[in-house]
């Protein structure tokens, strides 16, 4: 790990211009989904079945977010829902539900021009309406986060769609292994962070500034919560900042005429991710095609207590205002706008 400058280079543009579309399909789509416990999901479409057959597949959508909406893929707006899970260790209730929690809850929307995305990423302690889960959950508030304790990514994804009202295109699912992985297969990736973060495990301390991270390191920078500004907030805002370092890094030309490197990148995105069955990856390559890393937006869902007591214990309380608001900005393909009244700072203490 190395602390430094952020090096900049000329812009591939005529590079990426010259590249086939399936090329461009895949190199977008890891722009987008290099995120955070969720890994990458790409698809070359003369290649397809080489990475799709190493992506797994589960029965998702369905239950409380509705069938899939051919018109949507065809011209509108998508609304793609990625979960990170990791075992819940340390937790309250690990004796009780002795699942996997999703850490990271992340909407990827791409507008209906299909030329801009916006990841908007929601607490995992956000205090929510969590439908039932047969017998394990009869129902109720609970941390979003459970959800996926109590019924998988099934009911996560039920949940999202509960909460912000969104109809949900495709979910993909990894763990927190995939960045790592992905971040050592591109070699290394600059992050550049506003403030210091000390790292509760190693003890490591990231200056303000820029540094190259090797998958370790961009590892264990994503986990802490706890030497960061903001706590929970600054991990999040620490995640998104490794989702565009990392799609920047993997965007780059020197990576794009590495054909071996590329390859292993998108074999490790295809290995580490699990899909709705019903996502057709090639539909999706398709869709992405055209969104460049400059043009993914960030933006974590508003709250107004980051320490709302409840029975589940220390939790936060959406903005009853601002977060129905962003999501129904989301809703109506006005996300852009809503992101240019509403600008995101990055978290203090």
């Amino acid at each position: 790990m190395v602390t430094g400058t952020r090096r900049t280079g000329p812009p591939a543009t005529s590079r990426w211009r010259a590249l086939p579309g399936w090329q461009k399909a895949m190199v977008a789509l890891t722009a987008i989904f290099a995120v955070l416990c969720a890994g990458v999901v790409t698809v070359g479409f003369g290649l397809k079945h080489r990475y799709e057959s190493r992506v797994q597949r589960e029965d998702i959508l369905g239950q409380g977010t509705g069938p899939r909406d051919e018109r949507r893929w065809k011209s509108g707006p998508l609304n793609l829902l990625l979960l990170g899970s990791d075992s819940r260790d340390g937790e309250p209730d690990q004796a009780l539900y002795p699942g996997q929690r999703s850490d990271t809850i992340m909407l990827v929307h791409v507008n209906a021009a299909r030329d801009a995305a916006t990841i908007v990423s929601i607490p995992r302690d956000s205090y929510v309406d969590v439908p039932a889960a047969g017998t394990v959950w009869s129902g109720g508030l609970n941390k979003i986060n459970a959800a996926f304790a109590f019924g998988g990514a099934a009911l996560a994804a039920e949940t999202v769609a509960k909460l912000t009202g969104l109809p949900l295109d495709g979910v993909l699912v990894a763990n927190f292994a995939a960045v790592r992985k992905l971040v050592d297969a591109v070699g290394t990736i600059n992050v550049c962070l506003p403030y210091a973060v000390t790292s509760s495990d190693t003890k490591v301390t990231w200056t303000a500034g820029c540094h190259d991270l090797d998958g370790r390191a961009a590892d264990d920078l994503m986990r802490q919560r706890h030497g960061v500004p903001g706590g929970d907030f600054g991990r999040i805002y620490d995640q998104q900042l490794v989702v565009r370092a990392l799609a920047e890094r993997i965007s780059a030309t020197s990576l794009l005429t590495n054909p071996t490197r590329l390859d292993r990148v998108l074999t490790t995105a295809a290995e580490s991710l699990v899909v709705d069955r019903d996502l057709d990856l090639a539909d999706l390559a398709l869709a992405v095609r055209r969104v460049r890393p400059e043009t993914v937006q960030f933006v974590t869902a508003p709250f107004s207590d980051a320490n709302l007591q409840t029975p589940a214990g220390s939790a936060v309380r959406l903005d009853e205002v601002k977060a129905p608001a962003l999501f129904a900005a989301v809703r109506e393909d006005r996300v852009a706008q809503w992101l240019a009244a509403n600008p995101q700072s990055a978290p203090t203490n």
